[in-house]
């Protein structure tokens, strides 16, 4: 390979500097800056559905829901990504005074897309588990009704529960003492 041909590497200070001037987002993991895709009806409904059904419960908590605007970085790798939902509770930790980069979420939420399953339920879990305030992980299909919960136990350990498929099925949310029915996810959601 010849100079011309290396794939140049961003530090994580020039992507920043990148970042919060593009009008794209785009993920950043090990130098590499990867494009972030436009969301169909479904993705944004979902995304929407959540952050609605959540924010009123968490409406006199110091918790905030955020959507996939917000950046988070996980400090165990040199990864900056864009969650489709976030959690946070107590005080924000932001890694700078531009205060777009959240470092403690207690939840995050992922809907999958054909493309992006696999990245979500491998690598970027991995990558999340190593966020030490992250309590869950859930991940939301958009193209049937099915949602999959992840949670830290108490000695560190990751635990999967059985996936919830019915469209009455209520979620507890126990890091933050919360509910979410299938139903208030899937509102208005047309599965093709």
């Amino acid at each position: 390979m010849n100079q011309s041909q290396k794939k140049l590497k961003m530090t994580t200070e020039e992507y920043l500097k990148f970042e919060r001037a593009s009008e794209i987002r785009h993920e950043y993991y090990d130098g590499e800056i990867f494009a972030m895709t436009g969301a169909k009806v479904n993705h944004n409904r979902i995304a929407s559905n959540i952050n609605r059904f959540l924010g009123n419960q968490l409406a006199d908590r110091s918790c905030d829901v955020f959507l996939s605007d917000m950046r988070v970085k996980i400090q165990g790798v040199d990864k900056y990504t864009y969650p489709d939902v976030v959690v946070v509770c107590g005080d924000l930790e932001l890694e700078d005074d531009k205060f777009d980069t959240l470092l403690n979420p207690v939840i995050i939420i992922e809907i999958l897309s054909n493309s992006s399953e696999l990245y979500d339920r491998g690598e970027k879990f991995a990558h999340y588990r190593l966020i030490s305030s992250l309590q869950e992980y859930i991940i939301v299909s958009q193209y049937h009704c099915k949602v999959e919960k992840f949670i830290r136990g108490d000695d560190g350990i990751w635990r999967i529960f059985d996936p919830y498929t019915k469209i009455d099925t209520e979620i507890k949310l126990e890091s933050i003492d919360c509910r979410l029915l299938l139903s208030e996810i899937y509102h208005r959601v047309e599965f093709e």
